[in-house]
C-alpha cells in the first residue's frame, strides 16, 4: 500500500496512522507552546499541556497500523521502568561494570594551547571520552538499557539496523551477554566501509543481513523483519528518529553522558560548561550530552553536521539545510526534494550520512536553543589528525566533525571559557580513510 504522507521511510503495511499520544511526558520539562519564542535568552519555553512524543510540531507516530499495538506496549513498559528501582539498579550496574562508566572528562591541554592567541589567551577544552566505553562508542549506553528492557518484556530475539557499525557491534555484544538471538541489518555500502565491525558482530554470534544501499535501506528492512516477528522480537533502535516512544527512549538512555558531565564539571571547576559541542547524524549522541543542560540558559549547545565536500556538493546537513517532513515515522527536519522524496546524502563519516534527524533536536533548533553548523569532510579529516598528533586520542570521524568546529569557535570565545566536546566514539577503524586523505601541516 502506498503511503500518502510526504515522506515515510518505514515500510507501509496496512493503513498509516498519524498519532499524537495522550500520555504524560516523562522527564521532559521543556516543550514548545504554539507561540514559543525563537530565542531563549531569558527563559526556556515550556508547554502548559505537554504531549508525550511531541516536541512542538515535531515527533508523533506516522506508522503502519500493525505497529500501533507493539509501540503502545513499548511505551507502557518504558514509562514503567523509568520509575522502577530494580530496573534502574540493573542498568546502573551494567553501565558501571560492563560498559565502563563513568567515562572521563579529559582536559585537552595541548589542544587548548593550540587555540590560544598570541597573548596566550583562549578557551579550555575538555573532551568527554565516550570512545572509552566498551565497544568503542557511546552506543552501548542505550543498547544495554534496551536489552534489559527487552528481557523484561519476555522477548527472545533482537532486530536492529546499523550504519557505521558501532551500534551493530554494541547490540551483538549485549545480545551475547544476555543470550538473545540477534539480527543486524546493514547496507552493503557500510559493510565495505567498516568490514572489521561486521566481523565483530559475527564473532558475537549475530546474524548479519546485508541489504543494497546504506542506512535508510537497512532501517526499512529491519522494521520489516520486526513486523514478521512481533511476538518474540524486539526492535532495538540506535537512532533518535522514529515513532514515539523510540526517540525519547534513545535520548533518555543516552542522557547519562550529560549527567556525568555536569557532575564532573562541578568537581573540576565548580560550575557548568560554557559551551557544549557534539556532532549530529540523527542526534542521539548530541542529545545524550545536551539534554541535561537544556534548562541552563547560559550554556551554549552547538551541533555540527556533515557538510560533505562543501559548496554545492552532497552533504548531510539536515538541521542546517533541511525542511520539515515525515521520516521513519515522525515529523522532523529531513533532506528531501520538491516531491518530498529523501535525497542522497554524503559524509566521510558513515554515521553522519543520514537524511533525517531527531524530532527533539528539530524542536530545539526551531526554538533557538541549539546552534547548528556544518564542517566539510576535509575539515573533519584534519581534526582527526590534529587530535591524534596533539593528544594521542583517536576520535571517530563522526566526533571529528565536532572537533573540527573548534577552528571557527575558539577564536570567538573569551579567555578561560570552558568547552566540552563529546568524543562519541573511537576512530581506529577510520585510520585507512584518514591516511589516504591529503596530509596537513601542524604548527
Amino acid at each position: 500500500m502506498a503511503c500518502n504522507y510526504k515522506t515515510v521511510s518505514l515500510p507501509c503495511v496496512g493503513k498509516v496512522i498519524p498519532i499524537e499520544p495522550l500520555t504524560q511526558n516523562i522527564n521532559l520539562n521543556y516543550r514548545s507552546s504554539k507561540s514559543y519564542t525563537k530565542t531563549l535568552s531569558s527563559s526556556v519555553s515550556v508547554e502548559k499541556n505537554p504531549i508525550a512524543g511531541k516536541f512542538g510540531n515535531f515527533g508523533g507516530k506516522f506508522v503502519a497500523e500493525v505497529l500501533m499495538s507493539p509501540l503502545a506496549e513499548l511505551e507502557a513498559e518504558f514509562n514503567s521502568v523509568l520509575v522502577d528501582d530494580e530496573f534502574q539498579m540493573e542498568v546502573a550496574t551494567a553501565l558501571r561494570d560492563y560498559v565502563g562508566r563513568e567515562t572521563p572528562l579529559y582536559y585537552a591541554q595541548k589542544l587548548s594551547d593550540h587555540y590560544k592567541n598570541i597573548n596566550g589567551e583562549g578557551p579550555d577544552i575538555y573532551i568527554k571520552r565516550e570512545d572509552l566505553c566498551h565497544g568503542g562508542s557511546y552506543k552501548m549506553n542505550n543498547v544495554i538499557a534496551q536489552a534489559i528492557l527487552a528481557k523484561r518484556m519476555g522477548r527472545k530475539s533482537v532486530i536492529t539496523a546499523t550504519s557505521a557499525g558501532h551500534h551493530g557491534v554494541a547490540v551483538a555484544a549485549v545480545c551475547a551477554k544476555f543470550s538473545l538471538d540477534c539480527t543486524v541489518v546493514i547496507g552493503t555500502k557500510d559493510m565495505q566501509r567498516k568490514p572489521s565491525n561486521v566481523q565483530l558482530m559475527e564473532l558475537f554470534g549475530a546474524q548479519v543481513k546485508p541489504v543494497d544501499g546504506g542506512f535508510q535501506a537497512a532501517a526499512s528492512e529491519s522494521v520489516r523483519e520486526w513486523i514478521g516477528n512481533l511476538e518474540i522480537g524486539y526492535y532495538l533502535s540506535g537512532t533518535a528518529v522514529g515513532p514515539h516512544p523510540i526517540p525519547t527512549m534513545v535520548r533518555e538512555f543516552n542522557s547519562v553522558i550529560g549527567k556525568e558531565t555536569r557532575k564532573q564539571a562541578i568537581e573540576k571547576w565548580g560550575g557548568v560548561p560554557d559551551v557544549l559541542v557534539a556532532c549530529i547524524g540523527t542526534g542521539c549522541n548530541a542529545l545524550g550530552l545536551f539534554h541535561e543542560f537544556v534548562g541552563d540558559k547560559n550554556v551554549r549547545m552547538i551541533g555540527v553536521e556533515g557538510g560533505g565536500g562543501g559548496g554545492g556538493h552532497l552533504h548531510s546537513a539536515t538541521l542546517a539545510r533541511g525542511e520539515v517532513g515525515v521520516y521513519h515515522g515522525a515529523m522532523c527536519y529531513l533532506l528531501q526534494d520538491e516531491e518530498g522524496q529523501v535525497i542522497k546524502t554524503h559524509s566521510v563519516a558513515s554515521g553522519m550520512e543520514l537524511p533525517g534527524v531527531s524530532p527533539e533536536l528539530s524542536f530545539l533548533k526551531d526554538t533557538g536553543r541549539i546552534e547548528c553548523y556544518t564542517v566539510t569532510d576535509q575539515e573533519a579529516l584534519d581534526a582527526y589528525k590534529r587530535l591524534c598528533l596533539l593528544e594521542g586520542i583517536v576520535p571517530a570521524l563522526e566526533a571529528s566533525h565536532a572537533l573540527a568546529y573548534l577552528e571557527k569557535l575558539c577564536p570567538t570565545l573569551p579567555d578561560g571559557a570552558r568547552v566540552v566536546v563529546n568524543c562519541s566514539g573511537t576512530g581506529y577503524n577510520d585510520a585507512n580513510t584518514v591516511l589516504s586523505s591529503i596530509p596537513i601541516n601542524e604548527s
